[in-house]
């Protein structure tokens, strides 16, 4: 938990941002004035400016780049239930008791039960919030369990429903509603949510960032903020476009490349950027993602992730959680990072079993691969392999090869698998890998003892359960620090906020006048441990609360 903001050197693309300016207001000049000023223009700032604009605000959009941030980037999926219409047409029944029984046991007390119970309430309208904008959920085939589903699937298992250990506690049901459109259709949902923020003529100030926030230098309210933008149409503004655009299509493939990209865009916005100091009269709302862009501080708050690939945009820089701080706003759950090592599809690789540098398992292989991916972090190093026999390597080849996967989960699937390290028994394999040769022996043993009684000594349900025992066995390097299978990560920690308006809490657990945050800038029913949805749903959800919250604040 850190309560103040962090003083690393911004490198790359990450924002400075500055002490906050302390005015009269009686005296203060002003450039530009509105009812709520919402800083990031991504699912929360989007959901956060309609509710606000359908309430009767003037409303300004500050957004550093041209909008959409890591929601329009993801999957597209909203973590929904209680008994949506898409669960109910493919046949499943769902309560919002239900799905909060299941909820609480991944949210971990990062809300009170009250705020948890709200949200589940809450869900069911919210998806229907999301049809009225013009996002499609409804599916036409069996929901599955997996990682992501193929195209024509738009309903899932995104969770640990499934799992005994979670279904002993809730009633599994598919909560994973994912937005019908393209290959990551997160794309379409923040294309559909900006079409409605454009049709309320909300005013949008693309490329301008936020460096500080202005405050009443009696009060410590915050008034409004002072944001430095590009001239639109300008050679500067453009130019920025370009490299910004690039760093974002480059960064899976070439981190360093894009970082560079950054820097100049960065350059570009400091050199050629000018203030406008925007008057908010109802509130301000943060809404600029997460921090795992800023390196400097994922080092200094949960440095066991430093190694994982960075998932989102490039605004995902704790500009949100630094300008929060800056007026006494205070963070919490920095430490919570959720690294995704997903390993189903295919689904041969939860059959087999995932072993740590002592060759011993420590993990349900079942489970959602944001809970194997952070066990592997917090606790083994970020270290950890799959051992497979020849029947599994090859029923998962044939997967990856006809099973209609996307290419995300086919081709670095065969590139593990066609490279792996193999051995004709596992002490041989043991020897190759650097492991304890009889540790690896008793660990599958023992593995097979428990298929052979159909009782697992780590959980995974009896269907999931395949005998290792057929040599040469093969061991797919799933570390965190594998570049040729990378291990993506995003930050779940945020400023503090009051769960019932959204208002950024001080370190007396006061609101502070004028301030609120949603989405990834604020401490959520996300912020413990993710499943698929469930950040992009308390982004909308934690959104509207906010934009809600502020039209309703007259001073």
């Amino acid at each position: 938990m850190s309560s103040t903001p962090s003083t690393a050197t911004p490198v790359g693309g990450t924002l400075p941002i500055e002490a906050p300016l302390a005015v009269t207001p009686g005296s203060a000049t002003w450039d530009a004035q509105c009812d709520v000023l919402v800083v990031g223009y991504g699912a929360a700032g989007a959901a956060a400016a309609i509710v606000a604009r359908e309430g009767g605000c003037k409303v300004t959009i500050a957004e550093r780049f041209e909008g959409g941030g890591a929601s329009a980037k993801s999957g597209g999926v909203v973590y929904a239930g209680g008994g949506t219409r898409q669960q109910k047409a493919a046949g499943y029944e769902d309560t919002p008791e239900q799905m909060f029984r299941y909820l609480r046991l991944e949210s971990g007390g990062s809300v009170s039960d009250d705020t948890l119970r709200r949200f589940c309430n809450d869900s069911v309208a919210l998806i229907e919030w999301l049809e009225s904008v013009g996002c499609n959920f409804d599916s036409s085939a069996p929901p599955p369990k997996t990682s992501y589903p193929k195209d024509g699937i738009y309903l899932y298992y995104s969770g640990n429903e499934g799992v005994p250990e979670y279904a002993a506690e809730s009633r599994p049901a598919p909560r994973g509603h994912r937005t019908r459109g393209s290959w990551l259709s997160g794309k379409a949902m923040y294309e559909f949510l900006k079409a409605r923020v454009q049709a309320l003529g909300v005013q949008t100030l693309t490329q301008g960032a936020v460096r500080r926030l202005i405050t009443d230098a009696r009060s410590g309210a915050v008034l409004g903020a002072e944001v430095w933008q590009l001239e639109p149409g300008s050679p500067a503004a453009l130019q920025h476009q370009k490299l910004m655009r690039r760093a974002e299509n480059v960064h899976n493939i070439a981190p360093g490349w894009a970082d560079q990209l950054r820097a100049k865009a960065l350059a570009l916005e400091q050199s050629a950027a000018r203030p406008l100091r925007v008057r908010a009269t109802r509130g301000v709302v943060l809404s600029t993602g997460g921090f795992i862009f800023n390196r400097e501080l994922v080092q200094e708050q949960a440095p066991k992730y430093v190694q994982t690939m960075r998932l989102g945009a490039t605004g995902c820089d704790g500009s949100g959680l630094r300008l929060g701080q800056s007026v006494g706003g205070v963070a919490a759950r920095l430490d919570k990072v959720s690294a995704w090592r997903f390993i189903n599809p295919p689904v041969a690789w939860p059959k087999a079993i995932v072993v740590n540098r002592q060759g011993q398992r420590f993990c349900n292989e079942q489970v959602y691969g944001a809970k194997l991916g952070v066990e592997m972090c917090e606790d083994h190093g970020g270290k950890a392999w799959i051992i497979l026999d020849q029947r599994q390597r090859w029923a998962a080849i044939k997967e990856a090869l006809f099973g209609g996967l996307w290419f995300f989960q086919s081709v670095p699937a065969l590139f593990l698998m066609l490279g792996a390290p193999r051995a004709k028994t596992p002490e041989q394999l043991a020897e190759k890998m650097g492991m304890p040769p009889a540790a690896l022996r008793a660990t599958t043993d023992q593995y097979n003892a428990g298929v052979a009684s159909q009782r697992d000594a780590l959980g995974k349900s009896e269907n999931m359960l395949e005998p290792l025992d057929q040599g040469p066995y093969y061991a797919l390097d799933i570390s965190a620090d594998n570049k040729r299978f990378p291990c993506p990560a995003i930050t779940l920690g945020g400023l503090r906020v009051d769960e019932t308006t959204g208002g950024v809490l001080n370190a007396e657990g006061a609101a502070i006048p004028g301030l609120y945050a949603a989405g990834r800038a604020a401490v959520g029913i996300a912020s413990n441990r993710y499943v698929s949805g469930l950040s992009l749903a308390d982004c909308l959800w934690s959104g509207r609360r906010a934009g809600a919250q502020a039209a309703a604040n007259v001073g």
